[in-house]
């Protein structure tokens, strides 16, 4: 099953819209006694559902012309969504200046701005209460420390 995931993403990469999209993940679940396969799609600046269907549209119609899966399925294409962890250096990029949970890999969590992003890490703006005043300090945290991040949302 991962080699036709693996063929899923590769075709669903020839069919992006420009080189402002990409492909952050594509899973694969039995559903009902079928597969479902869903492509996560993210954007530099964000993606719409017209994205999604035309990347779903293509992505079908190639499918079914290279006669690919010959069982029962569903594919869905669809944004990462807040609740879906970042897993790319891309992702981070896109999201510098929003706030993050990140999770190290020594279970602590860490929250706090994205400020910036580098080949090996990332830094977040924490707060850090000093004598009763609130402090804000950079924590630079190396990519293989984070066990999972997620941005969190802001209703402000």
């Amino acid at each position: 099953m991962q080699e036709l995931t693996d063929k899923i993403k590769s075709l669903a990469e020839t069919h992006l819209k420009d080189e402002s999209f990409f492909i952050v993940d594509v899973i694969s679940k039995g559903v009902s006694g079928k597969t479902k396969f869903l492509i996560l799609l993210d954007g530099d600046k964000g993606v719409n559902i017209d994205d999604c269907a035309d990347l779903s549209r293509k992505l079908a119609g190639e499918i079914e012309l290279e006669d690919l899966i010959d069982f029962a399925y569903v594919l869905e294409v669809s944004s990462p969504g807040l609740d879906h962890p970042i897993s790319s250096k891309r992702q981070y990029i896109k999201n510098i200046e929003r706030r993050l949970k990140v999770k190290l890999s020594s279970e602590t969590i860490v929250e706090g701005q994205l400020r910036s992003v580098s080949e090996d890490e990332i830094v977040l703006a924490t707060e850090k209460k000093v004598d009763k005043k609130k402090v804000i300090e950079e924590t630079s945290i190396p990519f293989s420390d984070i066990e999972k991040a997620n941005v969190l949302v802001s209703f402000k």
